[in-house]
């Protein structure tokens, strides 16, 4: 490999490949290596059916299509091969190396078992990967290893090595948009907007359905609580939604809010991001009553939630599709049945017929695997993706590209909350859908910040 002072060589870990299909074509002018372990790798994933077989194969296709666009040159993939060829505006090269077998008295040779010593086994697929990152740097290369194994990067930095985790699709989670945003007005704005209930406004800084907390001067518990709307450059007044909504009061500025955008049938895909019993899950479902059952703007609910367990999985379910997925979803089941017998106490008893079970039986409840849901044409629905926190941003865009015009998807989770191994608070799929999506006119974000499960759940939240 020839050395560029200006060029970086970046050496991949098999994760980042498997998080990222793209990730090849990422570093622009700089070297990318895959080791040879890597491949290996690879080749144990590329027969499952889920996102990281799919991405395994869609790997090993991209390095078969260089190698046949350089099949004049034999080992072109050893020596090095243009990443342009693939994508103009990848400017670097790509490199499938294997670590030589050098004597012993070969200065390289020595240089990287000092460095390894006798404490790394070079069985492993993880150590051959980094000495091959070893040799190049060795070599008097400006290497980087990419990794997202936490554990993985701790060893390589101890070897001396360069480390990062892969950065693209990851956003700054300590500043990530709430979704609202208080000001300080006239007494005289808050009057005119309750009296008009909107009134026009030219802000820069406002994104499309962002809301505002207006408090007055004079006396900050005269407020008002709007939306903004970006097309027509006012802010309207929100609902108190003193009537609830399906026997659900908000008991907080977020929750009317979050109201306020899960029935509006413009906005058409909504996140809520908040700690365990701030309500998200509740909302979305009562929402998703009120417009299936009695509005019927929308055929049926259908829920889906990433199917990655806390802690040991139990292992294999027996039964049918629904049976399995029962299971799963019991913390829908849960929150549907609080709502549907709080039916009881309305003076009107005509909908306390309704059970989890009369739903799913009258096709107004879907229960749905995301496994299944690639290549679906989603119509007329309310979707409900619960613990979106667990998929990749990847697996988000697969999954929002489903709906159809006449279908609201709403997008639920807790960034803290993350059981998948290779996510975090900056790097899931919820987090960047938000960060992505804000100002759009048919997309709404709101953070909520309080517990309102009961005095408990809101100490285990703050405290533990």
């Amino acid at each position: 490999m020839a050395i560029d002072a200006d060029t970086k060589t970046f050496v991949l870990d098999t994760n980042v490949l498997l998080h990222s299909a793209q990730s090849i074509e990422s570093f622009q002018d700089h070297d990318v290596v895959i080791p040879m372990a890597v491949i290996e790798e690879l080749d144990k994933f590329k027969k499952n059916s889920d996102e990281l077989g799919r991405n395994a194969r869609r790997v090993i296709r991209t390095l078969d299509r260089l190698r046949e666009l350089t099949s004049s040159e034999p080992g072109s993939l050893r020596l090095g091969v243009k990443l342009n060829l693939i994508n103009p505006t990848a400017n670097g090269r790509l490199f499938v190396l294997s670590a030589p077998n050098l004597s012993s008295d070969d200065p390289v040779r020595r240089s990287v078992d000092n460095v390894f010593g006798s404490e790394l086994d070079l069985q492993s697929p993880d150590n051959r990967i980094l000495r091959i990152a070893a040799l190049l740097k060795n070599d008097g290369r400006d290497v980087v290893f990419i990794s997202k194994d936490i554990n993985l990067r701790l060893k390589a930095d101890a070897l001396g090595l360069k480390v990062m985790d892969y950065e693209r699709g990851k956003v700054n989670n300590d500043s990530l948009y709430t979704g609202f945003a208080t000001r300080s007005v006239d007494d005289e704005q808050i009057n005119l907007l309750y009296r008009d209930r909107q009134i026009s406004i030219d802000d820069p800084e406002l994104l499309a359905n962002q809301f505002l907390v207006l408090n007055a001067q004079s006396n900050p518990k005269h407020s008002a609580l709007c939306r903004y709307d970006a097309e027509q450059k006012n802010i309207r007044l929100v609902s108190n939604y003193s009537e609830g909504v399906w026997n659900i009061l908000p008991r907080n500025k977020e929750q009317k809010m979050a109201f306020d955008l899960l029935l509006d049938p413009d906005i058409q895909l909504v996140t809520l991001i908040g700690g365990a019993g701030t309500g998200k899950t509740l909302l979305a479902l009562a929402a998703g009553l009120q417009q299936v059952l009695n509005s019927q703007l929308y055929d049926k609910i259908s829920v889906s939630r990433p199917i990655v367990p806390l802690g040991n999985d139990i292992g294999f379910l027996p039964g049918s599709k629904d049976a399995k997925l029962s299971t799963w979803m019991q913390p829908i089941f849960d929150n549907l049945d609080l709502l549907l017998s709080q039916e009881n106490e309305k003076k009107n008893k005509s909908s306390s017929r309704y059970s989890s079970e009369s739903l799913q039986n009258m096709h107004k409840l879907e229960l749905e695997a995301l496994t299944y849901i690639r290549g679906r044409s989603i119509q007329r629905q309310y979707v409900i993706i619960d613990e979106a926190q667990n998929l990749t941003p990847h697996e988000v865009k697969t999954i929002i590209s489903r709906c159809g015009n006449d279908t609201k998807m709403i997008l639920t989770g807790d960034p803290y909350q993350i059981d998948n191994p290779y996510l975090d608070a900056s790097s899931n799929g919820l987090c960047y859908t938000v960060e992505k999506l804000k100002g759009e006119n048919i997309f709404g974000h709101i953070t909520l910040a309080k517990s309102e499960r009961g005095k408990l759940a809101a100490l285990a939240a703050k405290k533990l």
